[in-house]
């Protein structure tokens, strides 16, 4: 999906060569095999690479010999490069001619920033193209096989992010229980704060909770509690990013001794307050 203002489209760089695309490419969930034909045919032709630090090393390997990779990974309590300066950074390469790859985790448009990338690349005239990629709410959730939506638990799926500003102002009621499944994304460190106020919200202790850790990678791991052990789960098994929280009765464990532990340990919680 290309977006090129008219008025601009034939701009020139210094010393009169063109301007350059910023191509704006969605990395997937983590394994390779789910990039799309798209993403890794520019991948594997891009001379520069500015990507995020959860992008897969395996994806980046796939980069063409020589091509120049810049990491602006960012984190909870560190950034390598404010969203302001990768702004400034695809628009600056662009406009001095070269194509930019800009490689993102999950889909851009998803809690990816894309949105604002791609605004500062139209402001400043510059060519942009848009390639999706599959979520990683999506991409965990198939590869843990627990279906957002189901005919028997759900028919309504909302996305969140678990690190925002006032996120214990915000209204959490109603985007989970019957019927409805709630995905957050960047949810680890704030999950004592997001169990409190989706209990104070009205949802039940018991409610079951997913944890995707490093989904489709092979370290993978899926960990069950009932929302009231949301956090303890967290730090009990030390889980880090890449990491996806899915809420409601699709995230129930299969198996009957799972269901019956997971009881247990909501009846425990419920006698010790």
């Amino acid at each position: 999906m290309r977006a090129n203002p008219p008025s601009r489209r034939q701009a020139s760089g210094p010393q009169g060569r063109g301007v350059g695309t910023v191509h704006l490419v969605g990395a997937g969930p983590g394994d390779p095999d789910l990039l799309t034909l798209r993403a890794a045919r520019l991948l594997m032709s891009a001379s520069l690479i500015v990507h995020d630090g959860l992008v897969d090393p395996r994806i980046l390997s796939m980069a063409r010999p020589g091509a120049q990779l810049v990491s602006v990974a960012k984190s909870r309590s560190r950034h390598t490069m404010k969203q302001e300066a990768i702004n400034d950074l695809l628009v600056r390469e662009a406009l001095s001619g070269r194509d930019v790859l800009r490689l993102k985790g999950g889909d851009p448009f998803i809690f990816g920033r894309g949105g604002e990338e791609v605004d500062a690349c139209r402001a400043a005239g510059v060519p942009v193209e848009v390639v999706p990629g599959i979520s990683s709410a999506l991409g965990a959730a198939a590869a843990a096989q627990i279906p957002l939506t189901h005919r028997d638990h759900a028919s309504i799926v909302s996305f969140v992010a678990g690190q925002c500003k006032g996120l214990t102002d915000q209204d959490w009621s109603g985007l989970a229980g019957k019927g409805r499944t709630l995905v957050i994304f960047m949810g680890l460190a704030t999950a004592p704060q997001i169990t409190e106020k989706l209990i104070e919200d009205g949802l039940a202790p018991d409610v079951p909770v997913a944890v995707i850790e490093n989904a489709t990678r092979g370290q993978m791991r899926v960990l069950r509690a009932p929302l009231a052990g949301l956090a303890e789960l967290v730090a009990r098994e030390q889980v880090q990013s890449p990491a996806i929280i899915v809420i409601g009765d699709v995230a129930r464990a299969e198996s009957e001794r799972e269901l019956r532990a997971l009881a247990l340990e909501a009846q425990a919680m419920e006698l010790g307050k």
